[in-house]
């Protein structure tokens, strides 16, 4: 049995992994879960496994429908989307209330945009994975949309992912030399140690 010394999460993050967007429909509103679990695992029978965190409303209503779409999401897909799907629970809010989708023939949701493939499962086996379940199911329809490229895990963090914003620093740069001072005020008295000016040689950061 290896150690958690032998074990490099990083290298977790090497196995490539798509963005999904899964839909289900819990019998009074469509509801919509950004995934990156979907998996083929085999051909004949076609079958598609699909891991949900059991914190998630979709996995209580996907185990008590038994039935789900796979909406697969192309790089053409805007932060938004993101935001609509994966920040916010089905349990507190309409995720299409501002939106009419399509529908494939179990009557789940099909995003209009933003897809090149919509993938149809029933469940057939569940396993319980404690902190997750992972669903079983059989593939009952299958459409391809378009031929843009799907997108990865990687390609939305380096991509779509909006970049955190680094902090602006506060101070005063010396207008002879560029030497920075970092700090809310600068002393009357300060002396630049490179080119040896005055404060009044000095400006703030804007």
């Amino acid at each position: 049995m290896k150690s958690a010394n032998n074990i490099d999460n990083k290298a977790l993050f090497k196995i490539s992994y798509g963005l999904y967007v899964v839909t289900t429909n819990d019998g009074k509103k469509d509801n919509g879960l950004i995934v990156n679990t979907p998996i083929q695992v085999t051909s004949t029978p076609q079958k598609v496994a699909v891991t949900v965190n059991k914190q998630n409303y979709s996995h209580d209503v996907i185990k008590e429908t038994k039935i789900m779409n796979v909406n697969c999401l192309t790089i053409e897909t805007p932060f938004s989307i993101f935001e609509k799907f994966g920040f916010a629970s089905g349990k507190d809010v309409d995720k299409f209330a501002d939106c009419t989708p399509n529908r494939s023939e179990n009557n789940l949701a099909v995003l209009k945009k933003y897809i090149n493939a919509y993938i149809s499962l029933k469940v057939t086996d569940y396993i319980d994975l404690g902190t997750h379940g992972m669903f079983i199911c059989d593939v009952t329809e299958a459409q391809t949309v378009s031929d843009i490229e799907s997108i990865t895990y990687t390609y939305y963090q380096n991509n779509v992912k909006p970049k955190p914003q680094a902090e602006k620093k506060k101070g005063f740069v010396c207008k002879i030399c560029g030497y920075v001072y970092e700090g809310d005020e600068l002393p009357d008295d300060f002396v630049c140690p490179l080119c040896k000016h005055g404060a009044a040689d000095f400006e703030p950061i804007s």
